[in-house]
């Protein structure tokens, strides 16, 4: 009875698994690879990754048990004659490399042997199945009762009353039912014996395994597997319950232990039928259900043909996995998710045999041989199938669940939900046959999923995976519009305008360490120009310069837009960035340190892009550094040096192909000749290359330049952040710096605040400061009151400043009035006297603050300092870049900073 439940849990797994195969052979067309073709082009790489390198190794260790199986058969045959070569376990091994030396052969002969070697086993294996059945129903003879074998009869009674009695149930029924209940001998129990048999089911893989070379594959693997299925079921339980029908489980193989008169059977099925094999209860006996291994063919209506069938069985199935392990691992190996087994893709000959797979499965299979015991080799690949099988079921249910467009299989007859009972069912089972070796089973394939993921092959085949990454990202986006923003969950969320990214890295360093993990940072570039080809430009950039923040490790997005000027750009990108709640509420841009050589309408736009900052309620962040951030120069020379570089080694490759060919043609000489003449030249074009660099006086400076454009990438020493916080703006200028200090890069920091106070009440303005950063949770190391804030300048700080300002003043006190009024409508960008004399106050505070900043901030890391805001259309555009080019000049790096006067801190839990 258990038997039966073994082979239908095995076939309710194996069903289950050709359903949810089924499902996704016919969702597209299918390649070589079998199941972790099918499983990483479901579920991705790392899935299909992990499990190919497993269920390659499972296949190559089923060609050492199938081959033990038939080493064992032929060692039965050799021990009954008294042949042995050594012993049994030695002879095992012998029988076991000489048998699998010829399989190879037949494997690396190409699929075409192997498919006619498959044709004339299978005809064996039937003819052994079909003389089984008769076997069972043609009269038995008292040696063969002797060792348990009654057929369905009793006793002969001539040919009538055979023909009756063998196909009474009466007889047939006592010794099934006899059969019928457990009784398990040698601590073995019902999932011991599981894992023994399941791999007998194994090979439902076996067509998908070959899925390279059908022709077809989408309708063949479907319709064979599951034909497969039937059939082999079939055979299974018929075989089970005609032997358990016919053979009674002890026997003692002596004639002489017949019925005495008298004796009293006590229900044994073997007493009524005229034998005593009582003596089996106290001491072993040889013969049996239970003790002959070879009871199918006493059973069978001629032995050898059994044991042909048995070799044919095994034979074949060794054979499959062969062929199968190579292929499974080329087609892993073609896809370079390990980068050290490329070796193994290589194929050869028209039909691409793996013949670097072939051997080394032949070396696997060997080492596996030499265990030479079938029992133990059964349970540990039963693990690998089943981790398999569970992975494509699986696959199916996740490629249901994610509901994909491109998820429509022509096998229409699956259920998500069945296809999960049965990836469930497959894991159970795995525990159940042997916790142990799931649980290794369970941990090389989370190693190798975790290498894999680390290592982020460049492939995208369209996993369902990316499918439910996509179902759940919007999910959240959905879910993430109900709640509403709250103090306690502000987080920075920046558009920084870096441009191409790659080109001001420093700039997306620093708005990046406070993003990381925290918030959205999305780097943005605008296009000017003719639109057709701003377009065609932006459109062949965006993935590559996405590629680049991923490559670079940077959690940001990139968006581009293409427009009649920078300003509308970013207007554009302000207004439409971002999704839902992830919405940016902060501009980050790098200052503009060339604003004095720019035209008007570049000045007007970068101030301008600033006011729309604050128009849409936008945080906003300056960042400066010595510099600069542009470094498209130094890449620009890079990818000279590169090319010429380029140059050389194909140059030197042309040459060494010559050398190869020397001596195939005399003219070889002569191509070698010119091929270094033109190294010759390609050397001198690289040394004037460099020496114009040079020349330029451009390689210090280039260097400078990249040590200043990592410089927030390099983990910071020991020091501070200053922060002059001297407007309210809701506490941004409070809550980056705090961020900072809380990334590994900047841990080192601490922080100072810097803030102004009247001279008369330093302490209390230091208390009462320290009581509100106390409330806001922020550590600090000291908090200094600037008192003279306010005052002027020295002399020489004003002088540079109206020097500074000079080209752009109007000067029209010195003109008539006509003159001056012309001048104006010309050029209304810039300052007049009036403008000046009424912002006198607010230009003496920036002067003096860059001086206060000299005199304190000097040594800082970084300093983090409130943004002067200039009113819209009263101040103009190179005033306040004046302003900010002062207060920000010869300083560390400086993030200038203003809220939009949103409280981004509370004191409330």
């Amino acid at each position: 009875g258990l038997g039966i439940i073994v082979i239908g849990l095995s076939v309710v797994v194996t069903t289950l698994t050709g359903i949810s195969m089924s499902a996704i052979c016919t969702n597209g067309v299918v390649r070589g690879g079998g199941a972790y073709y099918l499983i990483s082009r479901s579920l991705g790489p790392e899935f299909g990754g992990s499990i190919g390198l497993i269920f390659a190794f499972a296949n190559a260790v089923a060609v050492a048990m199938y081959v033990v199986g038939f080493a064992e058969t032929v060692v039965e045959l050799l021990k009954e004659s008294d042949t042995l070569m050594v012993d049994e376990s030695n002879d095992i091994r012998i029988i076991g490399t000489i048998t699998v030396v010829c399989l190879l052969s037949i494997s690396v002969a190409g699929m075409e042997w192997e498919a006619k070697a498959q044709v004339i086993l299978l005809v064996v294996l039937l003819v052994a199945i079909a003389n089984f059945f008769i076997g069972t129903v043609i009269p038995t003879n008292n040696e063969k009762k002797a060792r348990g074998f009654f057929n369905y009869q009793g006793n002969n009674f001539g040919i009538k009353s055979w023909w009756y009695v063998s196909f009474s149930p009466i007889f047939a029924a006592s010794i099934f039912a006899e059969n019928f209940g457990p009784d398990f001998r040698s601590g073995e129990g019902f999932f011991s014996v599981f894992a023994i048999f399941f791999p007998a089911a194994t090979g439902i893989l076996a067509g998908a395994n070959i899925s390279g070379d059908l022709k077809d594959p989408q309708s063949a693997i479907p319709k064979g597997t599951m034909l497969a299925i039937l059939i082999t079921t079939v055979a299974y339980l018929g075989v089970a319950i005609c032997v358990a029908s016919c053979v009674v489980r002890d026997a003692t193989g002596n004639m002489n232990d017949t019925v005495v008169p008298g004796m009293s059977c006590n229900g044994s099925s073997a007493c009524s039928l005229g034998y005593d094999f009582s003596r089996c209860a106290s001491q072993p006996c040889d013969y049996g259900l239970m003790n002959n291994f070879q009871v199918m063919s006493m059973v069978s209506g001629f032995g050898p043909l059994i044991t042909a069938g048995i070799f044919s069985a095994t034979l074949s199935s060794a054979l499959a996995s062969l062929v199968s392990a190579p292929k499974v691992f080329q087609a892993l190996c073609k896809d370079n998710i390990y980068k050290g087994l490329h070796f193994f893709a290589k194929g050869y000959g028209k039909n691409n045999e793996p013949i670097r797979g072939y051997v080394l499965t032949f070396v696997i299979a060997m080492a596996f041989i030499l265990i030479a015991e079938l029992n133990t080799i059964a349970p540990i690949i039963s693990n690998f199938f089943l981790a398999s099988y569970a992975l494509i079921n699986f696959s199916c249910f996740h490629a249901s669940y994610a509901k994909s467009p491109g998820w429509r299989p022509a096998f229409r007859y699956y259920n998500m939900w069945v296809s999960l009972f049965g990836a469930l069912l497959c894991c159970g089972v795995m525990f159940v046959i042997n916790w142990w070796a799931a649980l290794i089973t369970y941990a090389i394939e989370l190693f190798l999923y975790i290498y894999v993921t680390y290592k982020k092959p460049e492939v995208n085949w369209g996993s369902s995976t990316q499918a439910l990454y996509y179902i759940n990202a919007l999910d959240s986006a959905l879910a993430l519009t109900t709640v509403e923003d709250h103090v306690k969950n502000f987080r920075p969320q920046c558009i920084a305008l870096t441009g191409a990214p790659m080109i001001r890295p420093a700039l997306l360093d620093i708005t990046h360490t406070f993003t990381k993990n925290n918030g959205l940072c999305i780097c943005c570039e605008v296009y000017t120009g003719p639109r057709k080809l701003c377009v065609k430009e932006m459109n062949s950039g965006m993935a590559k310069k996405q590629d680049w923040l991923t490559k670079n490790k940077r959690k940001a997005f990139y968006a581009a837009v293409a427009a009649e000027s920078f300003r509308d750009g970013v207007k554009s990108l302000l207004q439409a960035s971002g999704l839902g709640r992830m919405k940016p509420n902060t501009l980050v841009i790098g200052f503009k340190k060339d604003w004095r050589n720019a035209t008007a309408m570049q000045v007007e736009n970068y101030v301008g892009v600033i006011h729309d900052a604050f128009d849409f309620e936008l945080g906003m962040i300056i960042v400066r550094i010595s510099q600069g951030f542009d470094i498209s120069q130094v890449l620009q020379v890079q990818e000279e040096l590169e090319k010429l570089e380029q140059e050389r080694l194909a140059l030197e490759a042309t040459i060494k192909e010559s050398d190869f060919e020397e001596g195939k043609s005399g003219i070889c000489g002569f191509f070698r000749k010119a091929s270094m003449l033109n190294i010759s030249k390609h050397e001198t074009k690289k040394e004037s290359t460099i020496n114009t660099i040079q020349s330029m006086h451009v390689g210090e400076f280039n260097q400078k330049l990249l040590e200043a454009s990592t410089q927030f990438k390099k983990k910071q020493g020991k020091g501070t952040i200053d922060i002059w916080w001297l407007f309210d703006d809701g506490g941004l200028t409070i809550l980056i710096p705090y961020i900072l200090t809380i990334r590994k890069k900047w841990k080192n920091c601490k922080l100072r605040i810097f803030t102004g106070g009247k001279v008369n009440r330093i302490e209390e303005e230091k208390l009462v400061m320290a009581s509100l950063l106390s409330k806001f949770r922020i550590k600090f190391a000291d908090i200094n009151i600037i008192c003279d804030i306010n005052i002027k300048p020295n002399k020489e700080s004003w002088k540079f400043f109206e020097e500074m300002i000079e080209p752009y003043r109007l000067h029209e006190s010195c003109k008539d009035i006509t003159t001056a009024e012309k001048l104006k409508r010309e050029t209304p960008w810039k300052i007049t006297d009036a403008e000046l004399e009424a912002f006198k106050e607010k230009s003496y505070r920036q002067v003096r603050l860059n001086e206060l900043l000299q005199e304190h901030s000097r040594a800082a890391n970084l300093i983090v300092l409130s943004l002067p805001v200039a009113r819209k259309g009263v101040v103009s555009d190179y005033l306040y870049m004046a302003w900010l080019e002062i207060l920000s000049k010869n300083l560390p790096p400086i993030l200038m900073v203003r809220g939009n006067h949103k409280n981004v801190l509370t004191f409330y839990s």
